[in-house]
């Protein structure tokens, strides 16, 4: 009888490749992927501790399975990701049905504790800090056609004061160059369309040897193996950057490999000073807005989106009006605009007493997010009458005979087509906009890949 398994994720880009690492484990083993918890012998989630919001969430649900876990005892329940490895020993007392407990650099323990669950029917765990973190003989498996994510470091070494991060994933690690190129070698080889490097910090990137030592030399390297120059090539995207590792050689790979789209994302957090060293960030307002100025100089249709936290502790209105400002400047494509949070174990939740009230910070956020849309609607009007190369992703969910489709500089458009169009690159020409979309006919859609 086929044994059978099923994945939850829950948080980050990272998290979704660490599951299709899961994913091709659990196949080499001859196991088969279950539509449903309810029909699956061994249930995993895959967890995060970024945001309070995601970890309670995902203890709601592991809460829920223990029901599952009553009709069927010999049913496994196994927890991994960063709750995982921070919570460990309160998970075995929270959830007594859980049965696996596995850290996030760990993935390549899998297989053998999982055997010994079976085998001996007692709870197992690893939360150790492995730098051999997915075992070098299985082939991620992934779920989502066309785009996919591919790991290149483990780890952060920034210890923002804000983020339980480097708790949870670790020291930075580089994978090896080789296993990266290889892997997007392959995605292109299997017809995936557009391949997203990720890491908690992709631009700290470093690994020795034929000339490719940082992450700069990476990216060139990648996007030859995905096609370079050739109008089929896989598209190449990456997330998440820190800005005080974005150089002069980052930026250079981003406008001379034809294959990289032209979006950085990189998180500001908050424009003062004061702010920035508190949340421990390496960088000043007057160095960031020099990096921008630097990227729209040798990349001018570069799109930019970032992240900004409101109501760090101790920020003042001035302060907060100093974040308005960098935004207006900057005038961001989009943005990741959150109310700061507190996350036991952080030095934040440590040095900081001097919390801004929730009232307030829920007027700042409503502000900022007021500032964005406002510029996001207007850069996005700009649009109109302009040609954009797009990938067209899927049918649009909500307007039958449209489909989805979004662009080099990662926004979304909506456009009529015929579902057989999906997973081509197309031009496209723009015709109306809002903050969020832009709307458009296409213009030359490319043959579907041999």
């Amino acid at each position: 009888m086929t044994r059978t398994y099923h994945i939850t994720t829950f948080g980050c880009q990272m998290n979704a490749y660490d599951s299709d690492v899961m994913e091709g484990i659990m196949t080499a083993k001859g196991w088969t992927r279950a539509d449903r918890e309810e029909e699956a012998d061994v249930i995993l989630y895959n967890t995060c501790v970024v945001r309070d919001h995601a970890e309670q969430r995902a203890l709601a649900r592991l809460d829920q399975l223990a029901r599952l876990k009553r009709e069927r005892p010999d049913r496994i329940i196994g927890v991994t990701g960063c709750m995982a490895q921070k919570e460990a020993e309160a998970l075995h007392e929270r959830l007594p049905h859980v049965d696996l407990v596995l850290g996030t650099r760990a993935i390549a323990r899998l297989s053998p504790l999982l055997d010994r669950v079976i085998a001996t029917g007692t709870p197992q765990a690893c939360t150790e800090i492995l730098d051999d973190g997915y075992p070098a003989d299985v082939v991620p498996v992934r779920q989502r056609p066309l785009k996919a994510l591919v790991n290149i470091i483990f780890g952060c070494n920034k210890n923002c004061s804000y983020c339980i991060v480097p708790r949870t994933r670790g020291r930075e690690v580089s994978r090896p160059w080789r296993d990266i190129v290889e892997e997007a070698r392959r995605l292109r080889a299997h017809q995936y369309r557009e391949i997203t490097l990720v890491g908690q910090n992709v631009n700290s990137y470093r690994q020795a040897g034929e000339g490719t030592r940082s992450f700069g030399n990476l990216l060139r390297r990648v996007g030859e193996a995905a096609g370079g120059a050739d109008p089929d090539a896989a598209w190449i995207r990456y997330i998440t950057s820190h800005p005080r590792d974005c150089n002069a050689a980052h930026i250079r790979a981003v406008a001379e490999t034809p294959n990289v789209c032209e979006n950085f994302h990189l998180p500001v957090q908050a424009g003062a000073n004061r702010v920035l060293r508190r949340m421990r960030r390496s960088y000043t307002r007057e160095r960031y807005l020099e990096l921008i100025d630097e990227v729209r100089a040798a990349v001018p249709d570069a799109t930019l989106t970032t992240d900004i936290i409101v109501g760090f502790p101790g920020e003042t209105p001035d302060e907060f009006d100093q974040t308005l400002d960098l935004v207006r400047r900057v005038r961001f494509d989009s943005a990741y605009m959150y109310m700061y949070s507190t996350r036991p174990g952080t030095p934040a939740a440590e040095e900081f007493k001097d919390h801004i009230p929730l009232a307030e910070k829920k007027a700042r956020l409503a502000a900022l997010i007021a500032l964005q849309e406002q510029i996001s609607l207007e850069l996005n009007r700009a649009a109109i009458g302009r040609r954009f190369a797009v990938l067209i992703e899927d049918v649009a969910p909500r307007t039958p005979g449209d489909l989805l489709a979004r662009t080099r500089g990662d926004k979304m458009v909506i456009l009529p087509g015929p579902r057989e169009w999906v997973g081509r690159f197309a031009e496209v020409e723009v015709h109306d906009a809002n903050g969020h979309t832009l709307f458009a006919r296409p213009v030359a859609v490319a043959r579907a890949a041999a």
